[in-house]
């Protein structure tokens, strides 16, 4: 008996409920003058001044139509993306809500809401504007219960007439006869089958499907999305779908020209599309109105775009008609200005296309990400790269030869000066010693976030992949900052009508160290060496300002794209110069396009403030080095001179220098076989050259050992594996990982090598697929005889670093200054490793001193005078 009464007022209190929320139901004939009242939302500079007022919309860019006035197409493609079952359901799908709670279930928060056109037009037009951004389980069953009653209530036509007259396209185009006109200058009635698979999945983000704001591949491949369910669904055949994405593919967008001038105008729309893609185009079209205070400097804004302007106008001869500058404060992240075109409104040079957001090929200004990434391998600034002619494996393609902007081989060169002057040949090798994944995570952790293709080269540290303008200098802006990424942001905060506020960044967060401060240093200190770079570049050069500044250009090989980007401690700027649709310009190098007007830009911009030099960090110390090896000097190097390294990271010891005491006399030993080939074209004053192989350090006894990790170090991701692997009679070596201090078992990480190797990569070790824990690295040789040596080196995997976290809608709390993930470091090998079985005894031969220390003098290694354009 009480079952029956709990059972009866369960089921009173269900059929109430719903009554109640069927109750607020209006009448059909009002359903479709149902809207939000509008207040309009503003946009402010960071001194409160008014840049913009979001007006209503559908004032002017929202025309109702019948759906016998929309095409047939679009029809077809809403259905098939938003809601296959739309004429079948009674306004909600319940087995596609069964299929969401079920993966809300899994993954422990709401990851799918399987909201059908029915349930979507009862959120926009009958829940509150506060209601819909809600993500609780009572307003899915209002939604429900509303979309039931509009679908028992209303006509399935009437409801995909209203819902394909409210919904948004982006662009400010409400409903799709604004949409078509947007983006296509027709009616929708005319939409093609292309135009109307694009159109119909923009809904679902249209900031992050924005063809206008670097959103054009994505968009594209939403299309393709909607293509395959119209497919699926019977719409459409398969040949049909493929011509569809052909001719979008083909399509050249042309944003429509507002009649009036906005100031900052890109700066504007790129946060209108960021405020949509926090809160929703309601909220910001629709709402209450937000205020939203952002962080651009007026000021420094309208200096940069008329330095822009004038530039590019004096590049007309050269083809160049376009150019973008990014300018960010580094320890804030704030863009204090943004100029994405030479001229907004100019449609001749596709001017609302945001140049500042758009991927393009960055050249040589990838290239400090390269170098950063050996430094965090064992590399220094001292370390030696031969810049010669040299062939690089490309599988079943043709060996892929890089040749340097001026032509030329440099011969030996130290980090230093190969970036510095940004030759290609060196940056090419630094690629290959760290591997392609290693340059794509070191993009991604500075905040770089197209570099995501599986097929890229080793072109990809000369600009062979695509990324914005902005990312980059934020990337840039880690170094200026000691190595702690702040991520690039345009807000300041924004408060609702009541003044609520909803987002803060008053209070910039603490930001995360990714790089070790002293690595961070190394690259300014290169990037600022001012005669580092006079052998490309000349001197003096637009690099170079009234202050300390740090700075790189770069150019794409077809001169389609010029950059420059550069930093003091207190100012990161980014330029870019070319054209909106990619065409070439006439021999425009980073150095004549972008340089100049990062120099007019910086001086402008410092003028007035103190003048900083960038500090260096404790870790950092100096050393000598023989200037033409870059190791420490031997007692006979005839050129010396002092460079900077982390602390725990100093040069090879003296024993690598060229200049050795050898069979009874000085020698110049190289041991790189293409370096020595290079070495018996010089003249070295006398000195003789010995043979290659001949007076190696220790020759003849076994070197086994692991420079990187070092013993405890923590790890992630790939690892590139240091250290060297010699000895006599070598036969070839295995890598292996076991689990703990002392593995009872091991697994594989690659081998059998077949050569040799000495103080260079001896595998590559993915420890992505690895639970975190303590491991050990184990590199075993053998010789002819079967003998083996073995090196171990035990280190603690742990997962990736979490990137900062993107500010939540909420009023933030204070962010504690984050720890990061440490970054191991390269000790220099300490003792070779005692073999395991002892290789048979063998008497060293001596090195007498000798008895008066000679002063050979052999000539400078011979850098070509180069000609007056630069290195991109």
């Amino acid at each position: 008996m009480a079952a029956f009464i709990l059972f009866f007022l369960l089921f009173a209190a269900v059929v109430t409920g719903y009554a109640l929320i069927a109750a607020q139901l209006p009448p059909p004939e009002e359903l479709l003058a149902r809207q939000s009242p509008f207040v309009s939302s503003k946009i402010y500079a960071r001194d409160g001044s008014l840049l913009y007022e979001v007006m209503d919309p559908r004032g002017g860019r929202r025309v109702y139509v019948p759906l016998d006035r929309i095409s047939p197409y679009l029809i077809q493609a809403t259905i098939a993306t938003e809601d296959a079952d739309f004429y079948r359901h009674p306004g909600f799908d319940p087995v596609a809500m069964l299929k969401a709670i079920y993966r809300n279930l899994r993954a422990g928060e709401t990851v799918s809401g399987a909201s059908t056109i029915t349930q979507q037009l009862a959120r926009n037009l009958l829940l509150s504007p506060g209601e819909r951004t809600q993500r609780t389980a009572w307003r899915k069953i209002k939604e429900v219960i509303l979309a039931y009653e509009i679908g028992r209530r209303y006509p399935r036509n009437t409801i995909l007439e209203i819902y394909l007259n409210e919904i948004y396209y982006g662009n400010l185009a409400y409903g799709i006869e604004a949409a078509a006109e947007t983006y296509f200058g027709v009616t929708a009635a005319e939409l093609s089958l292309a135009q109307a698979s694009f159109l119909a999945g923009l809904p679902q983000s249209p900031a992050t499907y924005d063809v206008f704001a670097g959103g054009r591949e994505r968009a594209l491949a939403r299309q393709k999305d909607v293509l395959r369910l119209m497919v699926k669904e019977g719409y459409i055949t398969q040949t049909q779908a493929d011509a569809a994405a052909a001719e979008m593919a083909a399509y050249q967008f042309r944003p429509l020209v507002p009649l009036d001038k906005i100031p900052a105008p890109h700066f504007v729309m790129y946060i209108r599309q960021q405020v949509e893609a926090m809160f929703g185009p309601e909220v910001l079209y629709r709402g209450s109105g937000l205020r939203i205070y952002t962080t651009l400097d007026p000021g420094l804004q309208s200096l940069a775009e008329q330095i822009v302007a004038q530039h590019v106008a004096a590049l007309a001869d050269h083809q160049a008609s376009n150019g973008a500058l990014v300018a960010l404060e580094p320890s804030t992240g704030y863009i204090l200005a943004m100029v994405g075109s030479a001229d907004f409104y100019n449609e001749e040079i596709d001017g609302q296309v945001n140049m500042a957001v758009a991927p393009r090929q960055p050249g040589s200004a990838i290239k400090p990400l390269t170098y950063v990434a050996t430094f965090e391998r064992g590399w220094t600034p001292a370390t030696l790269i031969w810049d010669l002619q040299t062939a690089f494996p490309d599988g079943v393609n043709p060996p892929y030869v890089p040749r340097n902007y001026d032509g030329r081989f440099h011969g030996p060169q130290l980090v230093r000066s190969a970036l510095a002057n940004s030759y290609n040949i060196p940056a090419v090798k630094a690629l290959q010693f760290i591997g392609i994944p290693a340059l794509k995570e070191m993009a991604a952790r500075l905040g770089i976030t197209t570099l995501t293709r599986e097929d890229y080269g080793l072109s990809l540290t000369l600009g062979g992949g695509e990324v914005p303008l902005l990312e980059l200098t934020g990337a840039y802006a880690v170094f200026a900052n000691g190595g702690v990424r702040v991520p690039p942001t345009p807000i300041l905060y924004i408060e609702d009508n009541q003044g609520n506020v909803l987002l803060d960044n008053r209070r910039p967060p603490a930001g995360q160290q990714v790089l070790r401060p002293e690595h961070a240093y190394l690259i300014t200190s290169i990037l600022s060496d001012r005669q580092a770079r006079c052998p490309a570049f000349g001197c003096p050069n637009a690099l170079e300002l009234s202050r300390p500044a740090a700075a790189k250009t770069g150019t794409t090989n077809d001169y389609r794209d010029a950059w420059t980007v550069g930093y003091t401690p207190d100012l990161v700027v980014g330029v870019w110069v070319g054209n909106a649709d990619n065409s070439e310009m006439d021999r425009v190098a980073g150095s004549m396009g972008a340089a100049p007007i990062w120099h007019d830009f910086m001086e402008a911009a410092l003028k007035g403030k103190p003048v900083r030099d960038f500090t260096r960090p404790p870790g950092i110390v100096e050393m000598e080095i023989c200037a033409d090896s870059g190791t420490q000097p031997s007692p006979y190097c005839p050129r010396r001179r002092t460079e900077i390294f982390a602390a725990d990271q100093p040069p090879l010891g003296p024993e690598h220098d060229w200049y050795q005491w050898c069979n009874g006399q000085v020698m110049v030993v190289i041991t790189d076989p293409q370096g020595w080939e290079w070495a018996q074209t010089q003249d070295w004053g006398g000195l003789p050259l010995a043979p290659l192989g001949a007076c190696l350090p220790e020759s003849g006894q076994p070197e086994v050992y692991i420079s990187f990790p070092s013993q405890d170090a923590t790890v992630f991701g790939v690892v590139a594996v240091m250290g060297t692997v010699s000895v006599p009679n070598f036969d070839h070596y295995n890598v292996e990982y076991g689990l703990g201090e002392n593995p009872v078992g091991w697994g594989w990480v690659s081998g059998p090598h077949l050569a040799p190797v000495r103080d260079g990569q001896i595998t590559v070790w993915d420890t992505s697929l690895l639970a975190p824990g303590v491991y050990t690295l184990r590199v075993t040789a053998w010789d002819h005889l079967g003998r083996t040596y073995e090196a171990r080196v035990r280190c603690v995997v742990a997962p990736p670093p979490t990137e900062t976290p993107t500010p939540t809608v909420e009023t933030p709390t204070e962010t504690p200054t984050p720890t990061g993930t440490p970054t191991p470091t390269v000790p220099p090998p300490t003792e070779t490793p005692t073999p395991t079985v002892p290789p048979p005894t063998e008497t060293p031969t001596p090195v007498p001193p000798p008895t008066e220390t000679p002063t050979p003098v052999p000539p400078p290694t011979e850098t070509p005078t180069p000609e007056p354009s630069p290195t991109p």
